[in-house]
């Protein structure tokens, strides 16, 4: 139930779960013949939780998740065992940002496994929603449209900052912004939140640079801003470490274009211990100059 309650649909439920949709259909007829009501009711091609379903798919949830925690607490986790963190990273998050905000568990006194899986947000988030993910590090909060039982948790948000390779940096700094007017750049995908509001921000700005490449991939770009071949962005949060790890240089930062960042997790109120972690450091030091 909560599988197809997250895909939307029967065949892509037993894809993520790898069992036959007959299995699933035979397995939904008996809860529902059990519950006495429908769960499901067809919304276009998709399936969407009735009345009756939510509140089924609350319970189930709950259940899920303190069977989790029970199965953890009779295992008997012994002091000096490492904790299992199990994280999604969104694609569109910064690879040195999700560094920056994962780093600090790998710190603490209590030793972690840290298993980091990277892919779209949606897809992250069906992952999360049937215990696959602890916790997901996403751009945006979760839509509260989407029949998933998770809470976001804003970690912060941060300023842009624009770079280039040493030269281009250099001869495009003095009068920023004005100067990317027709300038090569580099832009993330269509349809990412950073490229609308870079959009907005060139159109008020009245500058029309020149995109000559856009990416899925953060890094990606980056490599190719090393390189050359244009004037890309990332958080002013990890500005230092975009210098030192690409040797590019600033030319020029706007905080009138921001990037807010997420932490997605079933719980309301943060208790495992690596994820409170993630979510303190990052509000104190990460973007400590941010208010929420």
């Amino acid at each position: 139930m909560c599988a197809v309650a997250s895909h939307g649909t029967i065949v892509q439920a037993a894809e993520a779960l790898f069992i036959t949709p007959q299995t699933i259909s035979g397995q939904l007829r008996e809860l529902e013949s059990q519950v006495g009501s429908e769960l499901f009711r067809k919304e276009g091609r998709r399936l969407v939780l009735t009345e009756t379903g939510r509140l089924v798919f609350s319970y189930a949830d709950e259940m899920f998740r303190l069977g989790i925690e029970l199965q953890d607490m009779l295992s008997g986790r012994t002091q000096g065992t490492a904790i299992t963190l199990k994280v999604g990273v969104a694609m569109v998050v910064p690879k040195l940002l999700a560094y920056r905000v994962l780093e600090p568990v790998l710190q603490m006194q209590d030793p972690v496994k840290l298993i980091c899986h990277e892919a779209p947000l949606v897809d992250l988030l069906a992952d999360l929603s049937v215990h696959k993910l602890d916790m997901v590090l996403a751009d945006s909060p979760i839509n509260p449209t989407l029949n998933i039982r998770a809470y976001n948790h804003a970690l912060g948000e941060s300023g842009i900052t624009f770079f280039a390779a040493p030269d281009d940096a250099r001869r495009l700094r003095s009068e920023f912004p004005v100067s990317l007017h027709g300038q090569n750049i580099l832009m993330p995908s269509s349809g990412s939140s950073l490229r609308r509001n870079l959009e907005i921000w060139f159109q008020r700005q009245q500058i029309e640079p020149m995109v000559v490449a856009e990416f899925e991939d953060r890094a990606l770009i980056k490599t190719f801003g090393e390189r050359g071949t244009g004037v890309f962005t990332s958080p002013t949060a990890v500005e230092q470490d975009v210098i030192d790890k690409y040797r590019v240089e600033v030319v020029g930062r706007s905080d009138e274009i921001t990037e807010s960042f997420f932490v997605i997790s079933p719980e309301r109120h943060i208790k495992h211990p690596a994820i409170n972690t993630i979510t303190q450091t990052a509000k104190n030091d990460l973007f400590k100059s941010c208010c929420w």
